[in-house]
Order: structure tokens, then C-alpha cells, then sequence
């Protein structure tokens, strides 16, 4: 039998399980930081199913490689020069949906969470969690599941409780259909440019729709609203 076994590896085609379990799961890590680049990488490397196949340090340099390639995966710092983490994301979502994104971050903040996850992260890892989270992180992303890195658990869970009990005393924000749309596109991390495409309008009207929307719920900025509207369930993200 080992022999038969042996022969059809050499002399015929592989089957789709042994494809299958050759075929390396690809990352690109994107920071700014080139010790922790490589930092990450050594750690990821210890597993032989998993392959660095590039680095980035910034949101343009990830969008050249994505040019050539794409990977399964990216490792993504939120605070880079020229693009950051923020900025690259819905800009991942747009372009490369089918890939899966780990934010790798210092940001212990709630709202960095809820802002990243609503805009189409897959993880939230913090940057001081240990290897063994890390590779469980990839796992967790790879295997089509939320994660949360254990520091933020308490947090988020706290919040998400208030936010229940509170629920009932949110008055409800009159919004047009238009501001529904547009809503619910910027917690799906669109910029404004892409929405303007996507409902036919001009960006100077979607930029419009935007600030009505800061205007009437009564927020600060774009990642308030989007904390605000999705801790309170006026919008599920997809």
C-alpha cells in the first residue's frame, strides 16, 4: 500500500487533498515598523502552513503589492504614514473583498474596534498580546470567525450590556432613504468617492448626506457615528 501510495505522488496527478494540504495559507504584513515586521514574521513561521509572501510599510505600498498578487490574509497596522490602516481598509473592502483582514494594533479602544470590524475587519489583535494569540488570531480570521483580542473582551462586553439596558431611552433619528443608504455604506467603510458611484450621485451630494448625518445624530466625527450607530443596532454591518 505505501508503495502504491508513493508512486501515484510521483507518477500521477496529486489529488486535491494533498493540494490542499501543500498549499500554504499567504499573509502580507503591513506596519511602518520594520523590527516589528520582522518580529511578526518569525513568530508566523513557525507554523509551516502559514507563509509571509510580503511586507508594506504604509497604505500605498500594500496597495502596489496587492497590484501584483493577493494573499489570503493581511496583518494591518492602523496608524502608518501617507495611508493608514483606517484609510487602506475600505479601500480593501472595495477592491479585494475576499481577503481577510487582522488589524494588529496599540490602540486598547473600543471604538478603533467597533470602527474596524463595522468597516470590514475580520480581527483585532493588540500588538502586545503573545505569539501564541497571534497564530491564534490567523487561525480564528482563517477559519471565517470574528476575533477579539482578550484585553478588549471585558470592554467591549461591558459596553455592549450598557448599551442594551440603555437601548430603550435612544431616541430615533428621523432619516431620509438617501441617508439610510449613505449610512449605512460609511459604517461599511465606503469612502465618498465610491459611494458616489455606487447611488449615482455627485460627491459633493454625498458629502452633503454625511454632514446631515453628523448634524442630526449629533456627533463629532465620522468614527463617533459609526460607534454610535452600531453599538445601538441602527445599523448592522453586512
Amino acid at each position: 500500500m505505501y508503495g502504491a501510495v508513493q508512486e501515484r505522488k510521483f507518477h500521477g496527478k496529486q489529488t486535491d487533498l494533498e493540494l490542499s494540504v501543500m498549499k500554504s495559507y499567504r499573509i502580507i504584513l503591513a506596519d511602518d515598523h520594520g523590527l516589528i515586521r520582522q518580529g511578526i514574521k518569525s513568530i508566523i513561521m513557525q507554523e509551516s502552513s502559514f507563509e509571509v509572501m510580503g511586507e508594506a510599510a504604509d497604505g500605498h505600498e500594500l496597495l502596489k503589492l496587492l497590484e501584483q498578487d493577493q494573499p489570503d490574509m493581511i496583518i494591518l497596522d492602523i496608524s502608518m504614514p501617507r495611508l493608514n490602516g483606517l484609510e487602506v481598509l475600505g479601500k480593501l473592502r472595495e477592491l479585494y473583498p475576499e481577503i481577510r483582514i487582522l488589524i494588529l494594533t496599540m490602540h486598547r479602544n473600543s471604538q478603533y474596534f467597533y470602527h474596524t470590524i463595522s468597516a470590514g475587519a475580520h480581527g483585532y489583535l493588540m500588538k502586545d498580546d503573545s505569539d501564541t494569540e497571534l497564530l491564534n488570531a490567523i487561525r480564528t480570521v482563517q477559519e471565517g470567525r470574528i476575533y477579539m483580542s482578550p484585553q478588549l473582551a471585558q470592554e467591549v462586553t461591558n459596553e455592549m450590556i450598557t448599551a442594551f439596558r440603555e437601548k430603550r431611552d435612544v431616541q430615533p433619528v428621523p432619516l431620509t432613504d438617501r441617508e439610510k443608504q449613505v449610512l449605512h455604506l460609511v459604517v461599511k467603510g465606503y469612502t465618498s468617492k465610491k459611494m458616489a458611484e455606487l447611488l449615482c450621485l455627485s460627491p459633493r451630494t454625498i458629502d452633503h448626506h454625511r454632514a446631515n448625518l453628523l448634524r442630526k445624530f449629533k456627533m463629532k466625527n465620522t468614527i463617533d457615528l459609526v460607534n454610535y450607530v452600531v453599538r445601538n443596532s441602527i445599523v448592522v454591518p453586512d
